[in-house]
């Protein structure tokens, strides 16, 4: 089997629909648009049953919202479809995003050349902070192994053996997806990053946001930044000691 791409797309989500096939003409692989799950229109006891809290340390602060619970569910499923069809590697992108073709192909190129290696590569829309080992270049685009593995899930490529891996983890969950990828501690996998990598998001010009938090007072805003503070420190600490191995070859 070849390397295959999924642009995952949510139906209701019109303003995006011909900016999704736009990605697949324009990805370099052979594709098609996975329907991603609406949160929103799941019931809340289907909801209840794919969250469970306190899996692994650091507990998660926020309740997940439908939104956020829809996003993990449809990642997972191409995690599962990717061992279904037994596809060697899967290249994974959001609908809000834009590629420019020339350096995407370097990137994707990079990506492919790595990722049996390490399972996951993140093709970032922005440029990683913190600590990180150089791995590769292609161009000007930069392979990194961040020690915080940065945050989005905007466009990855993903090994068989590292969606098996995640799917091992992900029979339940009890954070957003971009936050449960980011904990190699706990999935004993170490994603890398590209940077730049040709993606770029534009959410806003299509229709914003699909995973809507709601109005917030001020004092649950103040609350959900000293929250989100801690939370990240304790995330950070962790990384830094984190047990999941470094591959080891080239970098």
């Amino acid at each position: 089997m070849t390397a295959r791409a999924f642009v995952l797309h949510l139906t209701r989500a019109r303003g995006r629909h011909d900016n999704a096939h736009a990605l697949l003409d324009c990805c370099g692989l052979p594709g098609e648009i996975w329907p991603a799950v609406d949160g929103a229109a799941l019931e809340a006891g289907d909801l209840a049953s794919e969250v469970e809290a306190g899996i692994f340390e650091p507990p998660y602060p926020f309740v997940l919202r439908a939104g956020e619970i829809g996003c993990f569910l449809s990642h997972r499923q191409i995690w599962a479809e990717i061992l279904r069809r037994d596809l060697p590697e899967a290249l994974v992108l959001e609908d809000d995003v834009t590629l420019d073709a020339g350096l995407f192909a370097k990137a994707l190129t990079l990506a492919r050349r790595n990722v049996d290696r390490f399972g996951y590569i993140q093709l970032q829309t922005r440029r990683p902070r913190g600590a990180a080992r150089l791995i590769e270049t292609e161009g000007p685009c930069q392979l990194i192994l961040p020690v915080i593995t940065p945050m989005r899930t905007s466009a990855q490529l993903v090994s068989r053996e590292g969606a098996a891996r995640l799917l091992e983890k992900a029979h339940s969950f009890d954070r957003p997806v971009d936050a449960f990828l980011q904990s190699h501690w706990f999935t004993g996998l170490r994603a890398a990053a590209i940077y730049p990598s040709g993606v770029r998001t534009i959410a806003e010009t299509l229709d914003g946001s699909t995973i809507q938090g709601g109005d917030k007072t001020l004092r649950e805003r103040f609350w959900r930044e000293g929250a989100r503070f801690l939370y990240r420190r304790r995330a950070a600490r962790l990384a830094r000691q984190s047990p999941a191995p470094v591959p080891e070859g080239r970098g």
